[in-house]
């Protein structure tokens, strides 16, 4: 992919439309163009991929020249350049973003209707109308979310960087450690200093907790006692009166049993995550999770046996030796347990993954979208409503990752979390705080990336959160 640009300087929401909708390895030489004359600003897209050339023209009116408008204009220009090339209409149409809801959403917010929200993801951003429905879907969900809060909420976020062993697909920034969970211990006691002086700070802030999610890594990778005890310094830490929703990331089934979530339920959380990712054993192999798909459905049992009524699934669509009638087996056999989420991912290569430095053979992305169609008609006709979504670069498919939610039960935290509408407050290893200012920006802190470096950099850590909470406080 090559990419020249004339006459502007907005290179970064060129090129990623410009990579969302063909790839980062095809053979496109792409030149976007800006002209600006007294009355118009003309944006002029020339696309060229194995010898056919597409050219399209968007104009915007120079007295209403902003920067959204401006950009606006250059994608909407690359995408009608680039339909002649694709193969079929992008499902997300001119919009590259994570979080292509969050227009949807601003529009609801500020009281503007969905028919509204739909002609402007219709008519702006060329968005088809299965996505549009989807999109309008979870901004319906955000706001009800958005209407449970008031301003002095934030969310809570404890990172767990740890796995019992490293699965193909992830890219995310954790240690394996086994069966010894004592070599946790270090990392443990620096994210218990870390919540005392957090507590602290928040208990002076005026900020009230409304959702709490224990996150990874693989939480549940620690035994049952330093559960127990991470739990009981997170209620001895903060106020919780507030608190309407506690998840842990359960994540893989072989972490869990009876007596590990008997102790998660006891100390208040109310909500947990069993994800198989498929439910086709060869495929767990595959992707190096060494569970079976029948210890799923114990690990569900055992939840449920301990109390917990929310609880979530995860599967991803595009794992390698998956197939689409092995995709729909496993959506059906997860769905058959009446979870109240699913969430349904679209496998997303990122470097550090094994699936990405191997090169391993992957469905293709005509399966990919048949597998997620499925999903999204076989839910709906179950009763499950779309409530958050969020797209990462390089899916399978350019697709997206969808939590799916029956009567009503969707996660809070995700959609607090993914549509950034209050502050997220994240700690240990790996976590990123996002700070909602009064002036309406959001600033992010990062928590050093690997346990290794958390525990050197814990007294940095400490000071960051006195800095960002003097943020918090103006």
């Amino acid at each position: 992919m090559n990419l020249t640009i004339l006459g502007h300087q907005d290179r970064y929401p060129v090129e990623q439309l410009l990579m969302s909708l063909f790839g980062p390895d095809q053979p496109v030489e792409a030149t976007s163009t800006l002209h600006r004359g007294r009355i118009w600003l003309t944006a002029v897209t020339t696309l060229t991929k194995e010898g056919k050339t597409s050219r399209a023209v968007r104009r915007l009116k120079a007295a209403e020249e902003s920067v959204r408008l401006r950009r606006q204009t250059l994608q909407q220009s690359l995408y009608l350049a680039a339909l002649p090339l694709l193969d079929a209409p992008p499902a997300w149409g001119a919009l590259a973003g994570v979080r292509p809801t969050k227009l949807s959403t601003k529009h609801l917010l500020e009281g503007s209707s969905l028919k509204s929200a739909d002609k402007l993801l219709k008519d702006v951003y060329f968005v088809t109308p299965s996505r549009r429905q989807l999109a309008l879907d979870c901004s319906e969900s955000t706001v009800r979310a958005v209407g449970l809060t008031n301003e002095n909420d934030i969310s809570l976020y404890v990172g767990i960087p740890f796995c019992p062993t490293r699965c193909s697909y992830c890219s995310f920034v954790s240690r394996t450690v086994g069966r010894q969970t004592h070599k946790l211990d270090g990392y443990l006691q620096s994210l218990h200093r870390e919540l005392v002086h957090t507590g602290k700070l928040l208990a002076t802030s005026g900020k009230t907790i409304r959702t709490i999610y224990i996150g990874g890594g693989t939480p549940t990778t620690l035994s049952g006692a330093q559960l127990a005890d991470l739990l009981e310094a997170i209620r001895n830490a903060f106020d919780l009166s507030r608190c309407v929703e506690f998840t842990v990331e359960g994540g893989r089934p072989d972490t869990l049993d009876a007596e590990k979530l008997r102790i998660i339920r006891q100390h208040g959380v109310d909500r947990m995550s069993i994800n198989p990712q498929t439910m086709e054993d060869a495929v767990l192999r595959a992707c190096g999770r060494p569970h079976k798909a029948a210890d799923v459905i114990t690990a569900y049992r055992q939840a449920q046996d301990a109390g917990f009524a929310a609880i979530n699934m995860d599967l991803i669509a595009g794992l390698p030796q998956d197939t689409y009638d092995g995709f729909c087996r496993s959506l059906d056999q997860v769905a058959s347990l009446d979870p109240a989420n699913i969430t349904v991912h679209t496998l997303a290569l990122k470097k550090g993954a094994d699936l990405f430095e191997k090169k391993v053979p992957l469905p293709s992305g005509q399966e990919v979208a048949a597998m997620v169609e499925y999903a999204g008609r076989t839910l709906r006709s179950l009763g499950y409503k779309p409530y958050y979504l969020y797209r990462q670069k390089y899916m399978s498919g350019s697709f997206e990752n969808v939590g799916w939610s029956k009567g009503g039960a969707d996660c809070l935290y995700n959609i607090y979390m993914m549509e950034e509408t209050h502050t997220i407050l994240s700690l240990g290893g790996g976590g990123m705080t996002k700070v909602n200012l009064p002036d309406g920006t959001l600033q992010r802190f990062h928590n050093p990336k690997f346990p290794e470096q958390y525990l050197e950099q814990i007294d940095d850590v400490l000071r960051q959160k006195e800095e960002l909470f003097r943020l918090l406080s103006k």
